[in-house]
C-alpha cells in the first residue's frame, strides 16, 4: 500500500498524474527534513466537509481543506487532509487561476500543516504562502 492515499467521500473525483503528485509531496516532505509514513487525501464535498469544519474547529463556514495530524513521533509524518473540490473549484475561478493549480496548493497546503506550517496570523500565512509556492514551482509535472 502506498504511503500517500487517496480517496473521494460522496462525490466522484479523479486526481489527474497520482504517482507525479505523490513523489512532489513525499519529496517536499522530504525537503523539510521529516520522514513520510502514511498520509490520506480525501476529495469531498462542501457538505461533507462543513460538520467536520464545526465539530473539530468549532468554524460555521465552508472550508476548501482540513488537515489532521495523527503523528505520534517527532519528525514523522501520518495524517489524513479532507479537501473540498467546490471549494477548489470556486476558489480557481475567483483568483483566475487553473482548477489544477489550485487542487495542488491546497494538497501541498495540507502537507505544509502536517510540517508544522501555520496560517493563524498575518506572518505566518505570509510564510505559508511562500512556502506553497516554492513548492508549486518545484513541480516537474504539468498541471
Amino acid at each position: 500500500m502506498p504511503a500517500i492515499q487517496f480517496f473521494e467521500e460522496d462525490i466522484s473525483y479523479k486526481l489527474k498524474n497520482k504517482t507525479l503528485v505523490r513523489q512532489w509531496i513525499k519529496d517536499t516532505i522530504t525537503a523539510e527534513g521529516f520522514k513520510l509514513k502514511e498520509l490520506t487525501y480525501v476529495f469531498c464535498s462542501d457538505a461533507y466537509l462543513l460538520p467536520m469544519n464545526q465539530q473539530y474547529l468549532d468554524h460555521d463556514t465552508y472550508t476548501d481543506i482540513i488537515t489532521f495530524d495523527n503523528s505520534e513521533i517527532e519528525g514523522d509524518i501520518v495524517g489524513d487532509i479532507f479537501i473540498s473540490v467546490e471549494r477548489v473549484r470556486e476558489n480557481a475561478a475567483k483568483f483566475n487561476i487553473p482548477e489544477t493549480d489550485e487542487l495542488h496548493r491546497v494538497i501541498i497546503h495540507g502537507a505544509l500543516h502536517l510540517l508544522g506550517y501555520t496560517d493563524k496570523s498575518v506572518v505566518t500565512k505570509k510564510k505559508m504562502t511562500q512556502k506553497e509556492d516554492e513548492y508549486l514551482n518545484k513541480r516537474t509535472f504539468n498541471s
